[in-house]
């Protein structure tokens, strides 16, 4: 078991010029966490400027003592703006600590962040878990639905994963110091806490609506997000589509052997098309090979990445003798 600390809650927040929709956050959580009956546990709110440094109105937050503003270098999106801050803070944060990430708009809830470190605060011992926030409504458009719809079946398709979180989540900081530094994380957040073997426990939370100012998000960075919760995934992707090009192969070499074993030691006809069918059928399997091949060398590439750079990363420090190896 872990020693027992007490339990500091770090909330980490990316934004994009949303000081505004933030300052009305960090009260809104001060009173639900008062609420909750949590307002007893030390509280530190980390602030990630993604501008790169470009936003006067981040000096603001300086008065707040329980407001560490970190800043990031130039913009990274809000996905690797989560990562910076998290591994910003990693050296910080005690193994009993509670770790809280969400978007600075309010379009994660306050309401919803007792509920989602519940199963956490109820199950200490259970220091591997992942929360992370399962959408239950969303309040978008009908064109926006049907492509996240769309989306969603692909991924599954691709992956064998169904995702419907983002970037709200919970978990220990003894969890958060050995998996931020896997190299998924410079890939997406999101997906990549689903993405690696951890308990991962899903807690219902609605889509809330934004404080203040107007999202940024429009259809080229919902395209480029959607690809980018697909890379955490590329070993699984690279299996399967290995599997399916397997199978694409064998027909069609069946289906070569079969059209050549007629022509040869048989007086039926051929139809025309046949020799077109095999020339085709030889094409597509080579295809089929080259595929394999290279998604092949996709999967030996993205399982060798998993440790360059971990004993770097890793701050070495363990739980007690008494704790059984993760």
């Amino acid at each position: 078991m872990i020693e027992a600390n007490l339990e500091r809650v770090w909330i980490v927040c990316p934004s994009y010029t949303d000081v505004t929709a933030f300052t009305m956050l960090r009260k809104r959580i001060l009173e639900v966490m008062e609420e909750a009956g949590l307002g007893d546990r030390p509280l530190q709110l980390v602030f990630v400027d993604d501008t790169g440094d470009n936003d006067d109105e981040v000096d603001q937050l300086t008065s707040f003592d329980d407001v560490l503003v970190v800043r990031p270098p130039f913009n990274l999106g809000h996905q690797r703006a989560i990562v910076y801050g998290l591994r910003t803070i990693a050296s910080q944060l005690e193994d009993m600590d509670l770790v809280v990430t969400m978007d600075a708009d309010g379009e994660d809830r306050p309401e919803d962040i007792p509920r989602l470190i519940g199963p956490l605060i109820e199950a200490p011992q259970q220091y591997r878990m992942v929360c992370v926030a399962k959408r239950t409504h969303r309040r978008e458009s009908m064109e926006f639905k049907v492509m996240y719809l769309a989306f969603r079946i692909l991924f599954a398709a691709l992956t064998g994963v169904t995702v419907r979180s983002g970037n709200f989540a919970a978990y220990r900081g003894w969890r958060a110091r050995r998996m931020i530094h896997h190299p998924y994380f410079d890939l997406c957040y999101s997906s990549s806490l689903v993405s690696l073997d951890v308990p991962v426990k899903p807690v219902p939370c609605p889509r809330g609506d934004r404080y203040a100012g107007r999202s940024r998000m429009n259809m080229f960075r919902l395209l480029m997000h959607g690809f980018r919760m697909l890379m955490p995934f590329t070993d699984r992707i690279a299996v399967r589509a290995m599997a399916a090009f397997s199978v694409v192969f064998g027909l069609s070499v069946l289906g070569a052997l079969a059209v050549l074993a007629i022509r040869l030691f048989t007086s039926a006809a051929i139809p025309g098309w046949a020799t077109i069918t095999l020339i085709s059928t030889v094409i597509l399997s080579f295809l089929a090979l080259g595929n394999f091949v290279v998604l092949f060398v996709a999967f030996s590439h993205s399982r060798g990445i998993s440790l360059v750079g971990l004993e770097d990363g890793f701050d070495g420090r363990t739980r007690s003798s008494s704790s059984s190896s993760d």
